[in-house]
């Protein structure tokens, strides 16, 4: 019964294995992170053996949030064009744009060196003559990027504060709500985003943003679990006189 648990298990692990090894390429790392962030997709590296389930976890996490936030920013573009002709001459420069300014930590114009929360304040200002589309999401990535201690992937080495993921996933939600009530002097959105009308609903921006959330509420919970776990596991351990598994 044993040996044949063992097979069971192994087959589909190998199969996996090879799976992965098999959608190696020969991208540069810096190619791989720009690939794995626009399209979603991520190739097995030798990184991960530096990775606990919860490094993985809060990985992917990231990974999904950053790339629904590229699928706003684009959705948000072309609900908005208007925006993307402040700063480029085509629609996919605008992209690259807060793409690049992102990826490299790089600033964005018209935000004067501001990310994170104080970019999200100066893009939903209706002062601001800037790209705001662009600003909006460069300040949402920029400040979850930030909750995460300043990393998009995690290693065993890595120190995460779960409340300040906890605090990142209340901003987003927070954004949402200005994105869909704040207003110019004309009446008319700073940015056209949901839409409910005799024509019907568009809620994809409340939607992806949901989703961010609830992935960030998520890792929260799981650091904060991971770290309470290890020492009433210990506590648990030592009561019962049970030891520790070494295999």
């Amino acid at each position: 019964m044993y040996f044949h648990l063992k097979k069971i298990i192994f087959i589909p692990l190998a199969y996996s294995f090879f799976c992965l090894a098999g959608c190696q390429t020969n991208f540069s790392d810096a190619d791989l992170e720009r690939e794995e962030l626009v399209t979603n997709r991520s190739s097995m590296g030798a990184g991960e053996l530096l990775q606990t389930d919860a490094n993985r976890v809060a990985t992917i996490a990231m990974r999904n949030n950053l790339h629904g936030l590229y699928i706003l920013l684009e959705k948000l573009y072309k609900r908005n064009p208007r925006e993307w002709r402040k700063t480029s001459n085509s629609l996919e420069n605008a992209r690259k744009l807060v793409f690049d300014a992102i990826e490299n930590d790089l600033s964005f114009p018209g935000l004067n060196n501001k990310k994170s929360i104080d970019a999200l304040y100066i893009s939903m200002d209706p002062d601001f003559t800037g790209d705001r589309a662009g600003a909006f999401i460069y300040g949402l990535a920029t400040m979850i990027i930030i909750a995460h201690g300043d990393h998009t992937k995690f290693y065993i080495s890595d120190v995460v504060n779960a409340q300040y993921i906890y605090n990142a996933a209340r901003n987003v939600e927070i954004a949402q709500w200005i994105l869909m009530q704040r207003k110019d002097a004309n009446n008319q959105p700073l940015l056209i985003s949901n839409e409910i009308s005799k024509k019907g609903y568009n809620l994809t921006f409340a939607i992806e943003l949901a989703k961010i959330s609830g992935r960030l509420d998520l890792v929260s919970e799981m650091l904060d679990e991971r770290f309470r776990r290890v020492g009433t596991n210990y506590v648990h351990n030592l009561l019962f006189l049970t030891f520790l598994p070494v295999q």
